[in-house]
Formats: structure tokens, sequence, C-alpha cells
């Protein structure tokens, strides 16, 4: 069997910049709720989603868990875990690589969801489980290839895992859960048909990519390509250090996300900024304020600025909007930045409520951007 050549390295991608952020500030915080890339094929998409697993920091899981449970949140742990270590025995902790699964279009429910053994249950008063998809892809990236050409129950299924964090399935009266928490990166081609707009709002963030026009960037794709089919392997290793870096910043943003504060200003912000482009439910609402703080994190502050959230609501809304999904993203940002300046005039220099506070309404609104 012929070895696969390394993974083409995230930092080597020309261009493409919010669709990099993008998956970026989901690997800051899994709860952001996932991306979903729009664009006609060959623009990187799928290169990207898997660069991004080999990018990411390794992590601690049990290491005779099937779910990949982390050990320092005894709350989340499966079934499985939660009862084999009931009496207070420390499980086996063990590092690991972040894994990369990919959906194929074709899966069924319970290929996804796992399945219990009926018949053992009843027989042998036995609780088996048979991990689906979302168990090998807990804690890691789950990559959905076409995701408009799945059939629409399974994608209700992933999107409401990845919302929840948890997977559930009963049956027949028995029921069983484990941990479901995963980057959720759904790619398709506009060409092959749009997702229900109840679906394309069930993701968090959402870019449109487009290939690349400039002529200087064309030629830089070719020739990092060509290098990297003469020699995958010193293609890599050159660029390891930029690797490196990123890998490194990810780590530390993740350590100070649930650290970063914001105002009764920013939810301000956010709640005019959504209520004025009419845009449907609270959702976007909460995954502005997360990826918002995902991106603070990233550039390493612990508290909010007006630009934090001009980025989140530029990944969060164009496929909310009402003048039609995935509308000109500039347009878009050139409206989000209208309204922002509206905002501030609306709000008031003057206004003394800027600082954080820890109010009943506060606590609450933090409590659901951390779930």
């Amino acid at each position: 069997m012929s070895k696969r050549p390394p993974v083409y390295p995230f930092t080597a991608i020309v261009g493409q910049e919010r669709m990099k952020r993008a998956l970026i500030l989901n690997a800051i915080d899994t709860r952001i709720g996932g991306v979903l890339i729009r664009g006609e094929r060959g623009t990187g998409k799928s290169t990207a989603a898997r660069a991004l697993a080999v990018l990411l920091p390794e992590i601690d899981v049990i290491a005779d868990s099937p779910f990949g449970d982390d050990p320092k949140r005894p709350d989340t742990w499966s079934d499985q875990i939660r009862e084999r270590y009931a009496n207070g025995e420390q499980p086996p902790i063990e590092k690991r690589r972040i894994r990369f699964v990919d959906l194929p279009v074709s899966a069924t429910e319970d290929r996804v969801v796992g399945t219990l053994d009926i018949e053992k249950a009843i027989q042998k008063g036995e609780r088996h489980f048979d991990p689906g998809v979302l168990a090998n892809a807990n804690r890691g990236i789950l990559y959905v290839d076409e995701v408009n050409l799945l059939d629409d129950h399974v994608v209700d299924l992933l999107l409401d895992s990845a919302a929840m964090g948890v997977n559930v399935v009963e049956r027949e009266g028995i029921s069983f859960s484990h941990p479901a928490r995963f980057i959720l990166v759904g790619t398709m081609n506009p060409e092959e048909g749009d997702l229900r707009p109840q679906l394309l709002d069930r993701f968090a963030l959402s870019v449109e990519v487009h290939g690349i026009a400039d002529a200087q960037e064309r030629m830089e794709i070719l020739q990092r390509h060509i290098q990297y089919e003469e020699n995958a392997e010193k293609f890599r290793s050159d660029w390891s250090p930029e690797e490196q870096k990123i890998t490194d910043k990810i780590a530390a943003a993740r350590e100070i996300v649930d650290d970063v504060e914001y105002t009764r200003r920013d939810l301000f912000t956010i709640a005019t900024l959504t209520g004025g482009l009419h845009i449907d439910g609270h959702r976007a609402d909460l995954v502005i304020l997360k990826a918002a703080r995902a991106h603070a994190a990233w550039m390493g502050r612990t508290h909010l600025e007006n630009s934090d959230i001009l980025l989140a609501a530029e990944l969060a809304l164009p496929h909310r909007l009402k003048r039609g999904p995935f509308s000109d993203t500039q347009m878009s940002t050139a409206a989000l930045q209208e309204k922002m300046e509206q905002v501030s005039s609306e709000w008031g220099e003057g206004d003394e409520s800027t600082e954080p506070t820890e109010s009943d309404e506060q606590n609450a609104v933090k409590k659901k951007a951390n779930q």
C-alpha cells in the first residue's frame, strides 16, 4: 500500500483569509457551532478543513474510551466511562492527535448516531452501544463534503449534536449518551443545489469562497503546489515553523476564551445589528457573541472590541439576511460597518455603562454563550 503524502499545510494556503479565520474561530471555541463553506470546486475548501486538523494541538483523552472522553470534564463523560469509573478510580490518560472524520453523502442515521443492541439488552440485561460517526468525531473535526446533497434528516442530526455537544440514542426504552463536541465543517458547490433556509440558519458561520483573480497570487498558488507535488515531506517541513506558530496561538486562545469579558454596550451593539437587519430568532446573536469572544482571544485580549463584533457579524449574518442567502459579502460588510457607526451614536458617547457588569441579565447571557 502506497503511503499517503502529508497534508498540505494550512499556512501555505494562499488568500481565502475569511475561510481560514472562520475555521480558526471554531477551533478556539467548538461551541460556536461549525462553519459552512460555499464555493466552486478547486478553491481550497477541503484542503483547508483537512489542514486544520493537523494544525490543532494534541488533546488528553481517556485511553480506554471509544468516545475520546475528556479526563478533565467528568460532567461530559459518556455513560460507558461514567459507569466504569463510578468507584472513583482514576482513568488512564493518553495524548492524541485531533481526528478528522469524513462523512460520506450516503451516510444513514444509524451510521451517524450509532446503534444500541436491543437483543443483548433484553436477553442479558447488558447495554451495548456500537459507536457511530458522532462518537468518532468527538473533540475532532467532522467534515461533510457536498452537505447540500446529504439527507435533510441527517443534516439535522449533525447540527443538533454540534449545538448540544451530546448524542443521545434511545431504542425500546433504553438510552445511551456520549459527548459529541466537534468542529462541523460543511462544504458545498452552489451549482449543485442549495440548502433549505432552515438548515442554513443552523450553521453558525458561513463563508463564500471564489477563485483568486490576482495574477501574482495565482502564480504563488502554482509555485507552492508544484513544490508540494515534487516533495511533499520537504514542503511540509519548510512550513512547519509557521504551522507551529498558529498551533501555539490557538492553544493560547483556548486558555483565555472563557475569560473574555463583554459590556452591556457590546450586547447592545450585537442586538441592534441583528434587530436592524431583521434577523429571525436569537441564534445569530449568540453566535456573534461566541465568535467575537473567540476572535478577541485569538488577538490575545480578554475584552471585546468593535472589530471583534464586526468580524463575527460578517461571518454569522450573510446566510441569514432576508434579502437572500449568501448575498454579496462586500456589500454586507459595508452595511454592517455603517450599522456599527449608527449603534455607536445611538448608545451615546457619555454613557457610563460600558464596564463589564455582573448583573443577572449578563450572567444569563454569559451562561448561554458558554454552553
